[in-house]
Parts: structure tokens; sequence; C-alpha cells
């Protein structure tokens, strides 16, 4: 597998575990695979116990954000899984991220496992300015809320930030260079954008600075996924 490979993440966006499973077997290429809300009330920690059988990297992608007593023992739970990557939202402020790290690894030691990285939501890819300034209320302008909750994170203790690809050129200049950047909206430009508002294409992503890219219906919903994600290796690694 290339180092590119590597840093592609695909979502298990389906919802149940026969067919995340089906996935898997379609794309036995793939390292690293998220594991979202849908699949994960679904079926619950039984697919994370099928990919690590498979010896697969996971990305526990559940969004934790609630009083910070709630997400602590949200992250406790979720760090005795093994799991690689964690979110919660970095709206959950500076208390409720510092106790959700604590809490994680906490959890994994007490299982004998490595800690997830955890990753702090800067804003949903859905969201446009357009939303956040007049359904949401935010005054200040989308980048600089993003890279106000990036550097909230980051003053927290958590690892890295999920952020569009179009802020990472400024949160990688930003934030420390082990801080990790995981870009979901990301899409080829042979792909449809879907839901995704801020988007930008895979190579354009890994040369602003992301170290791993979310990427999903281009290759899921490909005629031919195990073609769709070897081409999109491909362009990346002409970077």
């Amino acid at each position: 597998m290339s180092s590119m490979a590597d840093r592609i993440i695909v979502p298990l966006d389906v919802p149940t575990e026969a067919a995340a499973i089906a996935l898997l077997d379609r794309l036995p290429q793939v390292g690293f695979w998220k594991v979202g809300l849908e699949l994960f009330v679904s079926s619950g920690p039984s697919i994370l116990t099928v990919l690590k059988e498979r010896d697969k990297r996971i990305f526990l992608d559940l969004k934790f954000h609630d009083i910070p007593n709630t997400v602590k023992g949200a992250c406790h739970a979720a760090g005795r899984y093994g799991v690689d990557l964690l979110t919660v939202h970095a709206a959950n402020g500076k208390e409720g991220l510092r106790w959700a790290k604590e809490a994680a690894e906490a959890g994994a030691l007490e299982t004998g496992v490595l800690a997830p990285r955890l990753l702090a939501i800067t804003l949903l890819t859905s969201i446009n300015a357009r939303t956040l300034a007049f359904d949401l209320k935010v005054p200040l302008e989308l980048p600089e809320y993003v890279l106000n909750m990036a550097l909230l994170a980051q003053e927290s203790g958590i690892d890295g930030a999920v952020c569009s690809p179009q802020e990472v050129q400024q949160l990688r200049s930003m934030c420390e260079n082990d801080f990790l950047l995981v870009c979901p909206g990301v899409r080829p430009s042979w792909a449809e954008t879907g839901d995704q508002k801020r988007t930008m294409t895979p190579a354009e992503a890994v040369k602003a600075g992301a170290n791993y890219l979310v990427i999903g219906r281009p290759i899921t919903a490909a005629p031919d996924p195990a073609e769709a994600f070897g081409r999109i290796c491909d362009e990346m690694a002409s970077v």
C-alpha cells in the first residue's frame, strides 16, 4: 500500500454491519476506515471488532457534544475500544475538551490499548458562511471561527482537528506541526460534491497540509470502488 493510500480514510456510511462487511470485502486495499453514527448505532461496537480482526485502522467519528461530565463518560467508554481516532466537538469548550482527553486515555489504560488521538470538530463541512451567519447567528467570518475552534482544541490538549480542506492551509500555518488535520469534504475533480459545501480535490488538500482525507462517495458509490480508490491515490502521489 502506498503512503498516500495510508492517508485516505474511507467511511463505512452504511446502515448495517452486513453492508459494512460487504464494503470491506470490495475494498481490501483500504487500510483506514471511518465508523460514524449511523453504523455504530445500528451495529454497536461489534463492527469495531470486525475491523480489528482485519487489521484495519479505525476512525470512530461519533462527534460527542454534551455537558462535560457526559462527554467524559462517553470518551472513557470509547477509549476502551482501541480505535485510532475519536471525535468530539470543539464547541464543548476548554473544560469539556480536557475532560474528554483525560477520560479517553484512562479508558485505554484500563484495557491495555493505545489511547485514541482525539480530534475536535471545528465546523461541519455541510455548513457554509451563510448558514453560519444567518442560521447560527455566529458573528465571526467562517475562516476565523474555524481557526478559533482549532486553537481552542490545541490549547486544551486535543491532538488535532477536523476541518474543511479550504481551511487547512491557514490552520497548518497557525497550529503546531504535530497537530493533526483531518479533512472530509474532499472530492476528486471528476466526482459530484453532494451535500458538502466546502470542498477541494485530494491533491489540493494534501498540498495545503492535510494529514488525512476522508473520502466516501467518490469511492464507495463508484461503479468500480477499487479503481476509484487507486485513481485517487495516483492523483495524490502526483503532488
